[in-house]
């Protein structure tokens, strides 16, 4: 399992994820899981990925190797807008299980999904999330962010605290909140935590992140949310009792 969070903002882009494969007793694997595409001045790209990893693992092999080739209709650089590079990201995923699906099926699900966010020379920043069938939505101002793999822990806290016009800088702290939230639910989620804040039109992958479990930010930010957490619930109003006059009775 993963954890993979992309936010769609008017300023830019927040795009994270985790690292871990596989969790048991006595195995954990790492796996760097977003795959990143620059044409400088031209396009950014970021493929988030959750899944089977031979699955997404090939599916990044192959759009990475089908860059600047003849055939434009598979080169993400040769693409007029994110839609179309979402189109592609799709039906290579259909290619891949089309070829291995039947063949992996027996022994575990062999499906992938993905997060793909950037910008190309145009147009705004735009985040895709591409499902096993390779169809795809968009996240929109109502909808402003996307969540793939293990979603349920780290949603409530992206919900109360993420507004369309929130900053980059307020998104990414909700979003390393929202994954802590969720490594302490689930040990198939963890660290390192991989953040990338694109900032709109800047065309650059100078704001990627990575952060570790003893990383001093995080444990400083996950201190300092624990506190004050705990300091609103302490001030909060006790609910009314409806049998302090006696047993509950139906």
């Amino acid at each position: 399992m993963t954890y993979c969070l992309g936010v769609s903002l008017p300023a830019g882009l927040v795009l994270v994820s985790d690292s871990r494969t596989n969790a048991g007793i006595d195995q954990i694997a790492t796996v760097r899981k977003i795959a990143l595409f620059e044409n400088p001045g031209k396009s950014m790209i970021a493929v988030l990925s959750a899944g089977n990893l031979a699955t997404t693992q090939a599916v990044t092999t192959i759009i990475r190797q089908n860059l600047n080739i003849a055939d434009a209709a598979r080169d993400l650089f040769a693409q007029g807008t994110m839609f179309e590079v979402a189109q592609i990201v799709g039906a290579v995923l259909r290619e891949v299980l089309a070829r291995d699906g039947e063949a992996v099926r027996p022994f575990g699900d062999p499906g992938g999904t993905f997060l793909v966010g950037g910008q190309i020379l145009g147009e705004p920043p735009r985040l895709f999330q591409i499902y096993t069938a390779g169809n795809f939505v968009e996240a929109t101002p109502r909808s402003a962010f996307l969540q793939i793999g293990e979603t349920k822990y780290g949603k409530p806290i992206l919900d109360r605290g993420l507004h369309h016009d929130s900053t980059l800088g307020e998104v990414a702290k909700l979003a390393l909140l929202s994954f802590d939230a969720t490594m302490r639910s689930n040990l198939s989620v963890g660290p390192p935590i991989d953040m990338l804040c694109y900032e709109a039109d800047s065309f650059s992958f100078a704001n990627l992140s990575q952060y570790t479990e003893d990383d001093p930010f995080m444990m400083d930010l996950r201190r300092a949310y624990g506190e004050g957490l705990l300091e609103v619930v302490r001030n909060l109003p006790e609910p009314p009792l409806a049998n302090r006059d006696g047993p509950f009775r139906e």
